[in-house]
């Protein structure tokens, strides 16, 4: 064994030296490049659109084996009527003004709930006031307002938009608060050291360390508004004229055309996952993936 009490020249140690040529064969591989298998798997965009591909699948084989187009159209017959929709301009149109009603609602809400939640953050009094109407409203459908909407507002716009803002108002702001609440002392005290008060506190300390939890809350409140407006359209059908996705879907039920039932809810379904990946997905890998707050 080599005398450690000098130390050596080289400043080697030995004692720590290992032969390449010595180790075992069988210590396992290192480095190696990933099979064309792995990195499919590996990549959540391909997992995602296997996950689709195979519930089409499963679509047009029941389709298929259930033979009844009036009943339930394969998914080439509802993708054949979709196809014909936009080409033919008529769905183009009821997406934009489904899509057009569908933004100043959400956009609303979303102001109003800022407003509701800065007030909570920053008085006593705003904390029992949105934790009281919170409880007494965020339980009750939406759905259940449409008549009251009616009757308040008649057929159109502003009954779609009434429901849409109590569809968006009260989980963004419950999950905000809860965000907000959920700020590390730490980081309010770094705050408060810095000087922020106010408006500045919130816009420099709450709001980046709870973002993870207002992002729940905007993308609860976004599913919340898309289906509601859908079941409105249903309900007052056309906004100003034009209709939207849930009155082209009640128009063709009443006319029997099933596979343009199909192609409406198809349609109601890509944008869905076009927000989420397009929209929510982007947002959070440059908020709070990009901050280390989520894995």
């Amino acid at each position: 064994m080599p005398d450690t009490t000098k130390p050596l020249a080289s400043g080697h140690r030995p004692e720590f030296e290992f032969d390449d040529a010595a180790l075992p064969a069988d210590v396992g591989e290192i480095q190696r490049n990933l099979s064309t298998w792995e990195r499919i798997t590996d990549n959540a965009a391909a997992r995602r659109v296997f996950v689709l591909v195979l519930l089409a699948l499963i679509w047009e084989v029941y389709g298929r084996l259930l033979n009844n187009p009036l009943l339930f159209p394969t998914f080439i017959d509802t993708c054949v009527a979709f196809g014909q929709g936009i080409a033919s301009g008529v769905l183009v149109e009821r997406i934009g003004n489904s899509l057009g009603v569908l933004a100043m609602g959400y956009s609303a809400g979303l102001l109003i709930a800022a407003v509701l939640t800065t007030f909570a953050v920053t008085t006593r009094i705003g904390t029992d006031f949105l934790s009281t109407i919170t409880a007494m409203l965020n339980p009750l459908p939406a759905i259940a307002l449409l008549p009251l909407a009616l009757l308040w507002f008649g057929l159109g716009t502003p009954s779609t938009l009434f429901v849409l803002l109590h569809s968006v108002i009260w989980p963004v702001a419950l999950n905000s608060h809860s965000g907000f609440q959920s700020v590390s002392e730490t980081l309010r005290m770094a705050g408060q050291n810095f000087g922020l008060r106010g408006i500045p506190f919130i816009v420099k300390i709450l709001v980046p360390a709870g973002f993870p939890s207002i992002l729940t809350g905007m993308k609860i409140g976004w599913a919340f508004a898309w289906r509601t407006l859908i079941a409105a359209e249903l309900v007052f059908g056309s906004n100003g004229g034009g209709g939207g996705l849930g009155w082209y879907i009640f128009e063709n039920r009443n006319q029997l055309e099933t596979a343009n039932v199909f192609a409406g809810l198809l349609a109601v379904i890509l944008i869905g996952l076009l927000v989420e990946s397009l929209v929510f997905r982007n947002v959070e890998n440059a908020t709070v993936r990009k901050w280390g707050m989520q894995r």
